[in-house]
């Protein structure tokens, strides 16, 4: 049995971004609530970022203030992946999606490791509340050449992992839309597949629709060089839209550069309804349709176990050593 790591109450991330010079680390304001909620598709809770990080359950209480009513918690590794199973378990607003990064894979099959941390994923992938296995997929921008063997192997390991655990899976894509589509249609692409993060034209959303495969988009869309994105996102038929955050990257603007979250996935979600000149809680209603249809109900599983706070205390953030303690009931205490 895979041994799940320690999740505390507070929310101990267990990676923090790198931070680059000049950058803005002060979380931006909370931005008015959506009328209709949302679920964020994509988003990486285990890595602190700010100059005073948050802690996982203070970034959902904030989001569930905004009216993001859950997230698909993320993986990319073997103990990213076992962090995101074992918060989905105790935290009623997230569910998990787990895999290997594809960027990852070359390290992996070098060390002769690969198929352990497969091994690991698909062990993972039979846990309760894992709905997803991702990120996977190809990235040609940061995996030279002789990397790519060892990728592509992963990859359709990932998707041999999720039709047989009748899971969905989210796609990593960067720089390899070809290479992406041909080994999904020669493979065989599960019949819930998402790209995260979407970053092809309007000609690939256009294929894209044809197979039936889902569209996610991040805060890169509000970007004003995204011209290539927002004309993706016409071209996508509504009821294979996503929405994600991908925190702490990729912050919609008038943010861009600073700490992402969950909470700021409303000015993403404005920002596509404005380009596609439509109301935003009727953008919010489709969304949250599809979001449900490629995951099921948030609730579809209950959680095992849940944390209270210390009496007199409240949720702090990222390496705080006092453990809350567990209720023996599911929900929130």
């Amino acid at each position: 049995m895979v041994s799940d790591s320690p999740v505390d109450g507070y929310g101990s991330a267990i990676r923090r971004r790198e931070n680059t010079t000049g950058r803005d680390l002060s979380y931006p304001p909370l931005p008015e609530s959506l009328t209709v909620p949302v679920y964020d598709n994509h988003t990486h809770l285990e890595i602190a970022d700010g100059e005073h990080p948050l802690g996982y359950r203070e970034q959902l209480d904030r989001a569930s203030s905004v009216g993001v009513r859950g997230v698909i918690q993320v993986g990319g590794d073997v103990e990213t992946s076992r962090w995101s199973a074992a918060a989905a378990l105790i935290e009623p607003r997230m569910l998990a999606a787990v895999a290997i990064h594809p960027n990852e894979a070359p390290a992996l099959a070098a060390a002769g490791t690969l198929d352990d941390a497969l091994a690991v994923i698909n062990e993972l992938a039979g846990q309760p509340r894992v709905v997803a296995i991702g990120e996977t997929g190809l990235d040609f921008f940061r995996t030279p050449e002789e990397g790519r063997a060892a990728q592509f192997r992963s990859f359709e390991a990932h998707i041999r992992i999720a039709k047989e655990h009748n899971l969905a899976l989210q796609i990593h894509d960067r720089d390899a839309h070809e290479a992406v589509i041909e080994t999904l249609l020669r493979v065989g692409a599960p019949e819930r597949t998402v790209f995260h993060c979407f970053s092809g034209d309007s000609d690939m959303a256009r294929f894209c629709a044809a197979q039936g495969w889902y569209m996610s988009f991040a805060g890169n869309v509000t970007f004003k060089n995204a011209d290539n994105l927002r004309a993706a996102l016409s071209a996508a038929p509504r009821n294979l839209l996503l929405v994600e955050t991908d925190a702490p990257f990729l912050t919609p603007l008038p943010y861009r550069g600073r700490p992402n979250a969950p909470y700021l996935l409303p000015n993403t979600l404005r920002g596509m309804a404005a380009h596609l000149e439509t109301d935003v809680s009727l953008l919010s209603a489709q969304i949250t349709a599809n979001t449900e249809l490629v995951y099921g109900r948030w609730d579809a599983e209950p959680v095992t176990a849940a944390f209270a706070a210390p009496s007199g205390g409240s949720s702090t953030g990222p390496g705080d050593e006092q453990r809350a303690t567990q209720t023996p009931r599911g929900g929130l205490a």
